[in-house]
């Protein structure tokens, strides 16, 4: 073998890439051990880290392109035939990844599926999972098996040489087939959505088991929650009577706002119907309680509600999930500024009982200072007890007594 043959032989010209591309690597890594570690994480977390790894990957899928091209090109200034078939490569590379994409499909269900949703923690909760677990096991039934014809199709038909394409222009019996089964199968879904919603928000009232009332108030960025107290009345609130004292805007004129509460959490009965009211002080934030499947907007200027009735109490949920730190959480689902993720806040779900006893502490909302902002009477001082009095009254009559003597 001459020498210009030797140099012109693709497999010797390949290997001469890899032992180039071998040689390099070893002296870099030389090179790198013997040099001091070099701590890769803010590299790793930068923007341009990653621009420069597309923009190289792109650089690389180019330079195989062009010289394939090249390659191609060569064979066809030879008169030699297409080294490689295209057509063959596209059909076996789609086959391929129907293979691997209906794995995929396989593999997270089977790993992730469980991460798709929390056990549901409300009684309308197991209504939603169930209206989402149909519309899941359907979409998926039509994802695989369009996917199977897709893929499927561009494997057995692609182009030999062989055979003639079928022109097939129209098919009336095809096209209803088509039309009619999606229409009647998204109808029956949005009937089921609508029925599921309407049984969520427009439920008969209970004169025998009235819902606990509750208020959220969402602000940049943190959340006011307050209970309506003995009366079970929410009070009325006006943004213009905010202040810095009182800062939910409390209208003190209405009797229903006197026993307010105040609570850094949200403590709940168990089997006993809430009802949320939702609003907002400054932007859009959007109130969400996943295990509850509650979310709701608050929107400022309007006033939204939300009912629900919890029927697993945190401790039970706990022994549920194996997880002695468990807790329930109530969120801000809107991307609402940059304190967006400060915005959550404790939920516990705990007995009748227990409850009562919880509720019993709070201190309400309206505090001496606000009473004297509205001239308002304030809190009268604790009565000294009956003994201390007593003996305060024997100290001076002796002490009045031994005067007289004198």
């Amino acid at each position: 073998m001459s020498l210009r043959k030797f140099i012109s032989n693709k497999t010797i010209a390949a290997l001469a890439v890899i032992v180039t591309a071998f040689a390099s690597t070893s002296a870099f890594a030389q090179e790198a051990a013997a040099a001091k570690p070099v701590d890769m994480g803010p590299v790793y977390k930068s923007v341009i880290f990653y621009t420069m790894a597309f923009l190289l990957l792109c650089l690389f899928i180019a330079i195989i392109g062009k010289a394939l091209k090249v390659y191609e090109l060569t064979r066809e200034a030879q008169d030699k035939p297409k080294g490689i078939n295209w057509n063959t490569i596209n059909g076996v590379l789609f086959a391929l990844f129907l293979i691997v994409g209906l794995y995929g499909v396989y593999w997270e269900y089977t790993v992730h599926g469980k991460m798709i949703l929390p056990e549901a923690a409300s009684e309308h909760g197991k209504k939603i999972d169930q209206m989402f677990n149909i519309t899941l096991i359907i979409t998926t039934i039509v994802f695989i098996l369009t996917h199977i014809v897709l893929f499927a199709f561009a494997y057995v038909y692609r182009y030999t040489g062989k055979r003639k394409a079928y022109y097939y222009p129209h098919n009336n019996a095809l096209e209803r087939l088509w039309t009619i089964i999606p229409a009647v199968v998204l109808t029956v879904l949005v009937l089921m959505g609508f029925l599921t919603w309407r049984s969520i928000f427009y439920k008969i009232p209970d004169p025998n088991n009235k819902p606990l009332s509750i208020e959220i108030t969402s602000s940049q960025f943190a959340w006011a929650i307050r209970y309506s107290g003995a009366d079970g009345v929410v009070g009325t609130k006006n943004y213009k009577l905010i202040t810095s004292d009182n800062a939910l805007g409390i209208d003190f004129k209405d009797k229903n706002t006197l026993d307010d509460q105040l609570a850094e959490e949200m403590v709940l009965p168990v089997n006993k119907p809430v009802r949320l009211i939702l609003t907002s002080k400054d932007v859009l934030h959007s109130f969400y309680m996943p295990h509850f499947r509650v979310q709701l907007n608050t929107v400022p200027g309007m006033t939204s509600y939300f009912e629900f009735t919890p029927t697993i109490t945190t401790e039970e949920m706990k022994a549920k999930t194996n997880d002695p730190k468990f807790e329930y959480l109530f969120l801000c689902a809107k991307i609402c500024g940059e304190g967006h993720y400060k915005m959550q806040r404790k939920v516990r779900v705990v007995s009748q009982q227990e409850y009562d006893t919880w509720v019993a502490q709070l201190p309400t909302y309206l505090t001496d200072d606000l009473r004297k902002q509205f001239n308002m009477p304030v809190t009268a001082a604790p009565a000294t007890a009956p003994a201390d009095t007593a003996a305060k009254d024997t100290s001076a009559v002796k002490t009045n007594q031994i005067a007289l003597k004198k």
